[in-house]
């Protein structure tokens, strides 16, 4: 019976059946149907007849929604009512915390949404008997599904209670939770047309708005990477059923597409042939490895793996050319902050099945690795050349406030895998330099405060920020640790940057021909009009003092490519040259015979030391017990200019040796090199309170690891102990009394 109109009445068994009966057994929360009765087989009712010819699929949420003549609108009598009979499924379980037994414990059955004991009076062994039967019981045994069936009942079976499992055969499941997926034709587990699970059925989405920024909260939730490519006008294909969503606008940081904004369940203007999309032509994911060095250094490890065309075949990449700024690209893919080294020769272990890629070349700068240059697809590359990347941890920024723009706005970090704002207290100018310098935005100009581009959500993660000015990344400042703060989303922190880095190409440090990034490519500046004032703006900006003159006419050497600025005209008070009048990016009528440079006095040098090499003797491989030497050097004149100091580090151990020098390289001895001297090693170059880092060079310590067990017993003391040996050291030790 259903109500309609405040009245109760019944329906009719004109075209009743099992899918019919599925609706309403499904609707009550009675199990699946069994029987779909007609006849007024549970006797006949009275008044209101309300539907007839009602016609279901099964997966209906509600009867009202199968197809039927109209309410009250019938050619029968009650003596064709029709009736259900579903399978009613009550749960029980036993619970007992003081045994780890599953059949054993208090008796409680799931009843009306909510669990229950069931009282003692007249308890007795047939009851218990019930009981055992019911909850030690196999129902289904040599399940076949093909994925498409509403209910697991429907799938072919060997039949219900026929049993040839042992009790340690249980079946499970683990599921995604996602109600999202891609399909169509042509579509992958990363490709496909969008479609969203509501009210128990899949519908699409259309296109209306339909973006990057949209397909790029699809992509995350599914796993997939980054989005590359927002389809529209049905390109998988045109779904069936229900248009769910319309209107679609995601900000891109959305953890999921029913939190971006859009006209409501089941609200569109649209057809089918407006089905929205979404392609990704490569994903990304890694196998990680860590050790409690690394958890308390928050480190992680990582080996490079890819999704390859949205089949999910992992593969490795080859290690020819890779480079830190393959590994700053991976990095930032995953969220897992900067590189801090890209290592080479299955520094991880040799993976297995295809080698991708190999030749990889990016500037470091791109979103993902699929954006930068690919060597050949399907290399011939072996799996000792497979390639990995070191990243800082799981810290990247974003700007998504309402005012942002790529290089100002809110300052996120995200941790744990999710986005949290960083409280105000104490933010200052020296805090916005570092956000500045990580995200490759130039230098600072302001510190916001006070939610100036918005009030975030969620979590908050950093508070009382203290920075020098200096650090590579924000994490690497004071604060009072994660998630812990006094404040609300009305006093997050937010940064102005310059938004083009500038740098020097010449002789040395602090001289050279002035190059700007921009639209992610270097180039020149042209000289018309270059003057001291302009020169002063670029020495102060790169931290290299004051400066002595304004170099014109290709005086450092002519460069090729884009040709950036022209016409610049600085007071000489600018905190950036894009903050100097000028003829607007790319506009100008020069030649490279007229690159414009600089030479600044170099007294104070804080961003741009030079990168240090690093070589090794004998290289990559060393037995154990000898000798190694490890050379870190930079260009003679930068050593000339700066007279700075060479730190060589183990990344993942404790080995760290300091020698200041007044040549340009320095050479570290290793002597009678131990296993625990294994591992990747950087060149740090220091001058004052700045530094730069080398690529990475693998160590490794080659030979027979001997290991001996000595037991020892103290009859006074009445101890055992148990020694674990190393030939140099003692490796553990555990002690018992006797027994």
């Amino acid at each position: 019976e259903i109500s309609y109109n405040n009245r109760w009445g019944t329906v009719c068994d004109d075209g009743w059946d099992i899918n019919d009966a599925e609706v309403v057994c499904s609707q009550l929360g009675c199990g699946p149907a069994l029987e779909a009765p007609r006849s007024a087989q549970f006797g006949e009712g009275t008044g209101q007849i309300w539907l007839d010819d009602v016609s279901c699929s099964g997966s209906e949420s509600s009867l009202t929604e199968c197809q039927h003549r109209g309410f009250g609108s019938h050619d029968c009598g009650h003596h064709q009512d029709a009736g259900v009979i579903c399978e009613i499924d009550v749960q029980i379980r036993l619970v007992n915390p003081h045994e780890s037994t599953r059949c054993s414990g208090r008796v409680e059955i799931y009843h009306n949404n909510s669990w229950g004991t069931v009282c003692h009076y007249g308890w007795d062994i047939n009851d218990a008997e019930v009981v055992c039967k019911r909850t030690g019981q196999i129902w289904l045994t040599d399940v076949s599904c093909s994925g498409t069936e509403s209910s697991l009942t429907e799938c072919q079976h060997g039949g219900f209670g026929k049993r040839y499992c042992g009790d340690f055969w249980y079946a499970g499941v683990i599921c995604s939770g996602v109600r999202i997926r891609l399909a169509g034709s042509g579509s992958t587990p990363c490709a496909g047309r969008v479609e969203y699970y509501y009210k128990k059925r899949w519908g699409t989405v259309c296109d209306n708005d339909w973006d990057i920024n949209d397909a790029e909260v699809v992509c995350r939730q599914l796993d997939c990477g980054p989005a590359l490519k927002a389809t529209q006008s049905a390109q998988f294909g045109e779904g069936k059923g229900d248009i769910w969503l319309d209107n679609v606008a995601c900000s891109g940081s959305e953890s999921s597409l029913t939190e971006c904004q859009h006209r409501g369940f089941g609200t569109h203007n649209c057809g089918h042939h407006r089905d929205a999309g979404c392609c990704l032509l490569l994903g990304l994911t890694v196998f990680s490895q860590c050790n409690l060095f690394l958890l308390l250094f928050w480190f992680s490890l990582f080996v490079l793996y890819f999704f390859c065309l949205g089949i999910r075949l992992l593969g490795t990449v080859c290690d020819d050319g890779w480079d830190i700024n393959d590994a700053e690209v991976v990095c930032r893919q995953l969220v897992y902050g900067t590189a801090l080294a890209a290592p080479k020769e299955a520094h991880f272990g040799e993976g297995s099945g295809p080698v991708w890629f190999d030749g990889v070349a990016c500037f470091g700068n791109e979103r993902s690795i699929t954006q930068c240059q690919l060597g050949e697809f399907g290399s011939s590359c072996r799996h000792h050349k497979d390639a990995g990347v070191i990243c800082s941890g799981t810290f990247l920024f974003k700007r998504p406030g309402s005012l942002s723009t790529r290089c100002s706005g809110r300052v996120e970090i995200a941790y744990k895998k999710t986005w949290g704002t960083v409280c105000d207290d104490n933010w200052d100018i020296n805090d916005a330099e570092v956000v500045c310098r990580e995200l490759n935005c130039g230098t600072a100009l302001n510190a916001t405060r006070s939610a100036h581009f918005g009030e975030g959500t969620g979590e908050i993660w950093l508070d009382d920020v203290s920075c020098s000015g200096s650090e590579r990344s924000l994490t690497e400042c004071q604060h009072r640790g994660f998630g812990i703060h006094s404040c609300t989303h009305s006093e997050d922190a937010g940064v102005s940057c310059s938004g083009v880095p500038v740098r020097l190409s010449g002789s040395t440090l602090c001289s050279g021909r002035v190059e700007i990034f921009y639209n992610n490519t270097w180039g020149t500046v042209c000289d018309d009009n270059w003057d001291i004032n302009d020169a002063e703006v670029v020495c102060r900006e790169l931290g290299c003092g004051t400066a002595q003159s304004a170099a014109v006419s290709a005086r450092f050497g002519e460069e090729s490519g884009s040709i950036w600025l022209d016409d610049v005209d600085c007071s000489g008070s600018e905190r950036s040259l894009t903050e100097c009048q000028h003829r607007g990016f790319g506009t100008h009528d020069c030649t490279h015979s007229q690159d414009a440079g600089v030479v600044c006095s170099g007294e104070k040098l804080n961003l741009i030391l030079p990168k240090p090499r690093i070589s090794m003797n004998p290289a990559n491989k060393v037995k154990w017990r000898s000798d190694l030497s490890i050379t870190c050097s930079i260009s003679p004149q930068s050593q000339q200019l700066l007279q700075g100091e060479f730190t060589l580090k183990q990344i993942l151990g404790s080995f760290s040796q300091t020698k200041p020098s007044t040549t340009n390289s320095a050479t570290f001895k290793i002597l009678k090199v131990d296993f625990d001297k294994d591992g990747l090693y950087q060149c740090e170059y220091s001058h004052d309170s700045s530094f730069s880092t080398s690529d990475s060079a693998n160590i490794s310590v080659i030979g027979n690891k001997m290991y001996y067990c000595l037991y020892y017993s103290d009859f006074f003391d009445r101890t055992n102990t148990v020694y674990l040996l190393h030939p140099l050291q003692v490796i553990s030790m555990t002690s018992h009394p006797l027994r």
